[in-house]
């Protein structure tokens, strides 16, 4: 992933425990969008990269999509590129957080191609002639004269070599690299040696560059700063911002005299004179982070397709220079659904709803087709959802509570009393309207028309799931609260006292949980299911997750654990998946002492983080760990692990007080197992 972005919830990819019974997991229709980091063309073929969610291909301009990840085994995909093969054919490369990947067949099948990478996170993939460089986080610049086969890396005089490299853009024989931390470097002999180009640039954490013409561009994401061009091949920097109301610039592209800039919260804007004035361009473009930006010929031949690709609202579509915007979605199942709810809807049947980075979509068809319902929802992601009745509550970051009473159609703010506005979970508890927080649990007894601090959460994690179940004996309520890094907790009290109810869970970040009369099944960051029938005294493992899946949300369709009823996943970057509830309580439950398979590092989590965030990480067997936390220049801040330890799911919690907002690194030493993440602290 290209850093910094304000992209609030990441995913983790390790499926840390297998399951006895077939998998019997159906991706439903949706919601589509996504994240979308990157485009390239080949001929009628339009790739999107999607971050999660891997490569989708279209081939009638957005129109429909289809998901070309058979053999990506990584699908964090930053950047996409194609080039000649040299034998008359095309290969497409994607670089993702796993390495480089080569598609010879466009999309069909991939194949790894990291030989000789020492670090296998690809932000930035270019092509000068037949030369292929990669960008690589934490490991500077490589060179591949032989698309791909092996690499060597090239960083004379790169100083910054071991931050991340976040873009490349070659400009005639000249080929630039935008880094976090150093700024701008050019190469003149394809990499053999770097000089630096910065002169008038008021920050060096570069996330974009591109080449328009005589003129180069800069920007810097969500650490803002504007737009700068230089005229001398970065020998001097000038800011051309004016008009340019957002400055937080992600992409650029250009057509013909028009540039194109995205940014992060203000959409695109469009300049006709080289960035000295710029005008605002968003009219139908409903999310306004855009990541990407892309031209193509039109059908015919005749104008250009502008796309934008979006954080969290997927693909959209502009044909007159951005003057108007349609989303471009169909098929493009890459979306990160954060949160579930299900309810009656009147025909006998079900509305399924689903929140996500681009607002709430509704399914009255068991996610057979999907729409957005949105209007009034001023704030994304919607990080949990829930039904009283007619009424349908939406839980955001950032924005507080909302309500629903028609379905979704419409949405008002109902945040009077909440202290604060980052809504992490939502339950109905009979009369009461529980809301799960950064800060502790909030009580309305109004339909969220004021709201009031029961008490603050259980422990130090936040409360992510809120469920509740008949008690034992059919006499009264439980409540149960999910938490990150510290399991289930319980409350017979209506959240005033809280037990923790951890007996047989081999996963303790349970960031979803759904009732149904006795049953509660709580979903792990790890993508397990757990399932308890005792009231949370004891709990089995019942499955994985779906492929490559950090499940976010549950929710369980009307008519409890009958066998017409559904337990619905939703997860990262793949949509909404459903599974019959009468396969689960019946799957035999695994061996308790079951243990990891592989070393692993997952994404710290939450993420971005302020000041605390928790990072997990397995050993399959006893070795000698070393966690540490590194600045963006590579100097080592603490070390959170150094010990032996015996094999297992371990967590370690990196405290940021008193550091300032930009990314971090994380480095997880295990016997001869090294792998390195990153990690962003926003004040």
């Amino acid at each position: 992933m290209r850093i910094p972005r304000i992209l609030f919830l990441t995913c983790l990819l390790s499926l840390l425990i297998v399951s006895m019974a077939p998998a019997q997991w159906v991706q439903t229709n949706g919601p589509v969008g996504g994240t979308i980091s990157g485009f390239a063309v080949n001929g009628t073929n339009l790739f999107a990269a999607a971050y999660p969610g891997g490569v989708f291909v279209s081939t009638n301009n957005g129109t429909s999509w289809t998901a070309a990840n058979n053999g990506l085994t990584n699908i964090y995909v930053n950047t996409l590129v194609v080039s000649p093969n040299g034998a008359g054919g095309t290969n497409l490369f994607a670089g993702t957080d796993g390495g480089a990947f080569l598609s010879t067949n466009n999309g069909t099948s991939w194949s790894a191609v990291n030989t000789g990478l020492t670090n296998t996170g690809v932000n930035a993939l270019a092509f000068s002639g037949m030369n292929l460089f990669a960008g690589i986080w934490g490991g500077g610049v490589f060179l591949s004269t032989n698309n791909g086969t092996n690499w060597t890396p090239v960083n004379s005089g790169l100083t910054n070599k071991n931050v991340n490299v976040n873009c490349l853009v070659v400009k005639d024989t000249n080929l630039f690299v935008g880094t976090y931390g150093g700024g701008v470097f050019l190469s003149t002999n394809n990499g053999t040696t770097w000089t630096p180009v910065n002169s008038g640039l008021p920050n060096k954490n570069i996330v974009t560059l591109a080449a328009k013409d005589t003129n180069l561009f800069v920007g810097w994401g969500t650490l803002g700063g504007g737009a700068f061009r230089s005229t001398d091949n970065g020998t001097s920097w000038t800011a051309v911002n004016t008009g340019l109301t957002n400055t937080y610039v992600d992409s650029y592209t250009a057509s013909g005299t028009n540039l194109f800039a995205g940014t992060t919260g203000g959409a695109v804007f469009l300049s006709t004179n080289n960035g000295t004035s710029w005008t605002a361009i968003q009219i139908g473009l409903t999310t306004t982070s855009v990541w990407a930006l892309f031209v193509t010929p039109a059908s015919g031949g005749s104008g250009t397709n502008l796309f934008a690709g979006t954080n969290g609202g997927g693909v959209f579509l502009s044909t007159n220079n951005g003057t108007s915007w349609s989303g471009v979605n169909t098929g493009l199942k890459a979306a990160i659904v954060t949160s579930l709810a299900v309810s009656p809807n009147g025909a006998s049947g079900t509305n399924l709803f689903a929140g996500t980075g681009g607002g709430v979509f509704l399914s009255a068809d068991n996610g057979g087709s999907w729409i957005a319902v949105n209007t009034g929802l001023t704030t994304a992601p919607v990080l949990a959802l829930a039904v009283s009745g007619t009424n349908l509550f939406a839980g955001t970051y950032a924005g507080g509570v909302f309500l629903s009473t028609n379905n979704g159609a419409s949405w008002t703010a109902i945040n009077n009393g909440l202290l604060n506005l980052n809504i992490y979970s939502i339950a109905c508890s009979g009369p009461n309207l529980l809301a799960g927080t950064y800060v502790g649990l909030f009580i309305s007894s109004d339909n969220g028309s004021s709201w009031t601090v029961v008490r603050s959460v259980p422990t130090t994690a936040f409360m992510h799931g809120i469920a509740e179940c008949l008690a034992s004996g059919g006499s009264g309520t439980n409540l149960y609260a999910g938490t990150h890094a510290n399991g289930v907790f319980l409350s017979t009290d209506n959240g005033v006292n809280w037990t923790a109810v951890n007996t047989g869970l081999t996963s303790l970040d349970l960031v979803t949980l759904a009732a149904s009369g006795r049953n509660i099944f709580a979903g792990s960051s790890s993508g397990v299911v757990f399932l308890s029938t005792n009231n949370g005294t004891s709990w089995t493992a019942v499955n994985t997750g779906m492929p490559g899946a950090y499940i976010y949300k549950l929710a369980i369709s009307p008519g409890g654990g009958g066998s017409g009823a559904y337990l619905f996943a939703g997860i990262s970057g793949g949509g909404v998946w459903r599974r019959p509830v009468s396969e689960l309580v019946s799957v035999r439950k695994l061996a308790g002492d079951e243990l990891p398979s592989e070393f692993s590092l997952a994404q710290n989590y939450p993420n971005p983080f302020n000041p605390t965030t928790t990072i997990t990480y397995s050993i399959p067997t006893a070795a000698h760990v070393q966690l540490s936390i590194y600045d963006a220049l590579g100097r080592q801040l603490v070390t959170l692990v150094d010990e032996h330890q015996e094999p297992g799911i371990k967590r370690a919690q990196f405290d940021g007080a008193g550091l300032t907002s930009g990314v971090y690194f994380y480095r997880l030493q295990a016997g001869a197992y090294t792998e390195t993440r990153k990690l962003l602290l926003l004040r």
